[in-house]
């Protein structure tokens, strides 16, 4: 059965400081939702929040039908090192640690398995190039094949169509609608509506809480983008605790 993920009036941030505040949302099983918002909205925090990355300030955030290790994540391609000299293939190979454990040793199927990954984001002849000589859509490629292998029925991405080129993003939103058809539950943070609004059949509007979810068509309206942006810039960075817990 494929998960859905739930957060029920979560409040996550920095420091004690928080960045998104009062969440309750559901991204329902099999879904694909796209999470926007202006920059600073909380979507990345969000993502970060869901697995495990930031603790929630309060709230509970639940994975239906799933365990920790079933949740695929995708962060920026900013925050991945690329300075270790790893081989392509191998890197790939890595996403099945989740079904092998970290001390399995790797057979031949395995190897068979990371190569099919590899042809199918379309970096076949790739496999013995480090990381450190890839392009940023190359780059994304490359995560996207490890991802294949992770075989997770949840899967969270994080703009993971920032500075790439188009036939890239093309490429990859094709691999993110075959997940969607094999039944997986997805969220990916984007900033493209026009994407959004062509290939994305739910929304998450947020601009530090949620300002708005469900069919696409009917989150993205001039109103509730104008919303977004006010609320975004008429934020106050030093307040000390959201209104909500202010009692």
């Amino acid at each position: 059965m494929s998960p859905s993920l739930s957060f029920a009036n979560v409040t996550v941030g920095y420091a004690r400081h928080p960045a998104l505040h009062h969440l309750t949302v559901t991204f329902p099983s099999r879904s694909l939702t796209a999470v926007i918002g202006p920059n600073g909205a909380g979507k990345s925090t969000l993502l970060k929040a869901a697995v495990g990355l930031i603790r929630p300030m309060s709230g509970r955030i639940t994975c239906h039908d799933c365990r920790q290790r079933d949740i695929a994540y995708l962060p920026q391609l900013a925050e991945v090192d690329r300075s270790f000299p790893i081989p392509v293939f191998d890197f790939v190979a890595m996403g099945q640690w989740r079904r092998r454990g970290a001390f399995s040793a790797f057979r031949r199927d395995d190897d068979e398995a990371t190569a099919h990954a590899l042809a199918a984001v379309g970096l076949v002849g790739f496999e013995g190039r480090t990381l450190d000589t890839l392009s940023g859509g190359q780059m994304q490629r490359v995560m996207f094949a490890r991802l294949i292998l992770e075989d997770a029925p949840l899967i969270l991405l994080d703009e993971p169509f920032s500075a790439i080129d188009d036939r890239t993003i093309g490429d990859l939103m094709q691999q993110v609608e075959r997940w969607h058809t094999e039944g997986r539950t997805i969220a990916v943070v984007l900033h493209d509506l026009d994407l959004v609004r062509e290939r994305f059949p739910r929304a998450l509007l947020v601009a530090r809480q949620c300002l708005a979810e469900g069919p696409t068509a009917e989150v993205l309206t001039e109103a509730n983008l104008a919303a977004a942006r006010h609320m975004t810039e008429a934020w106050d960075d030093h307040a000390p605790f959201c209104a909500g817990e202010a009692a």
